[in-house]
């Protein structure tokens, strides 16, 4: 059985100066989020293998204070289809990247991540706020045949929920 964590990135600053929209920053709250999530995912026992990032800095930023604060020993890559080409993206990215682990973790943005639950489940709808991460079971054994209606939902995890304020 593989695992796939999805992560949004935690909340971004507006009032920064950025460019482009992939350069725009996180702000204070989202430092933060992103810190303690990384740190609930390490205490929960479901460190990923292999990480995998939009090269948005925002969450690059978001997968790089998870990993240092739950003191993950876990690769990350970074994939430009989870930033550019929605959930197809995100499909082949995980395909791309999945290869020798048996849980990888997705950090990407919205509505990408919530589309993604949702046909990786077989319906719903998930409201996925910033630096939330989703735990999906898939029963099977190799990422190529990851798509639709595969998996189940083991866990929903929010800053809100874990005590890092608002998510």
């Amino acid at each position: 059985m593989l695992e796939l964590l999805l992560m949004r990135h935690a909340k971004s600053d507006w009032q920064a100066e950025f460019g482009a929209d992939r350069d725009r920053p996180l702000n204070r709250r989202g430092r933060a989020a992103a810190k303690t999530m990384g740190v609930v995912i390490a205490d929960a026992g479901k460190v990923p293998g292999r990480v995998v990032t939009s090269p948005a800095v925002r969450a690059a930023a978001t997968a790089e204070l998870a990993i240092s604060a739950g003191d993950w020993k876990t690769e990350i890559v970074v994939d430009e289809g989870i930033y550019s080409e929605g959930p197809e993206g995100l499909f082949e990215a995980v395909r791309r990247h999945g290869a020798g682990t048996e849980s990888l973790m997705v950090v990407g943005h919205q509505p990408t991540m919530s589309l993604v639950v949702s046909r990786l489940i077989g319906g719903g709808s998930i409201r996925f706020p910033t630096a939330a991460i989703a735990g999906v079971a898939l029963p099977v054994r190799d990422w190529d045949v990851i798509g639709r209606s595969i998996g189940e939902l083991q866990f929903f995890l929010t800053p809100k929920l874990v005590g890092s304020g608002p998510g």
